[in-house]
């Protein structure tokens, strides 16, 4: 298992085929505000991938772009609606087909409010993953060790995480509800970067 780090784009030939794990850190959580610093992504063979921006990135990342814009190939991320949103923000590419791990969660595992990373890898893969780097500073000159680590994590447990929750979805008949929620999601982030992050447009009032 090796995480490499890459300026600007993915190398050409890093990925394998079928579905990929996306992550990304930016500056803070106001997508048009905080500019997109770094896209993590895995094709779950063991290894990760960090695609670093530096400040002024015109982020054209030809290689990292037709992976993400590739409809044939199935994305993976944990609150995808947040990643879809720096993606479409700053790339310009829509990120789709979507399979979002914390709405997956949140679908089958109704016995709980905790649906973060970290909850999530401990009870399904019984594996522990460090939050420490979570709010650290993505923009800095150069990355530390437990930052790179960090941010491969967020991308190193989603495509065996999505095999459990296709079980329990199937299980207790909620796959096709929440493939629709998965195929609205970058609409969902359309909508933020809209200026509706916080109305549901579909409420009575």
């Amino acid at each position: 298992m090796t995480v490499y780090l890459h300026q600007e784009d993915l190398p050409e030939g890093a990925l394998g085929p079928g579905p990929v794990a996306v992550d990304t850190e930016t500056m803070g959580l106001i997508t048009p505000r905080d500019r997109l610093c770094l896209v993590q992504i895995s094709d779950g063979g063991g290894d990760e991938h960090l695609v670093r921006f530096m400040p002024g990135s015109d982020y054209a990342c030809p290689n990292l772009r037709a992976v993400l814009a590739d409809p044939n190939r199935l994305k993976l991320y944990h609150f995808a609606r947040f990643d879809l949103a720096a993606i479409k923000h700053y790339i310009g590419v829509n990120a789709a087909p979507v399979y979002c791990t914390k709405t997956a969660s949140r679908l089958i595992r109704t016995y709980t409010d905790r649906h973060g990373l970290k909850e999530l890898v401990r009870e399904l893969l019984g594996q522990e993953v460090s939050k420490q780097q979570q709010s650290s500073d993505w923009g800095a000159a150069d990355l530390s060790e437990a930052q790179k680590e960090y941010a491969a994590s967020d991308v190193r447990y989603l495509h065996a995480m999505r095999a459990i929750l296709d079980e329990r979805l199937a299980r207790e008949g909620r796959t096709a509800l929440a493939q629709a929620c998965f195929d609205f999601l970058p609409a969902r982030a359309e909508l933020d970067l809209a200026g509706w992050p916080e109305i549901d447009i579909f409420a009575h009032v």
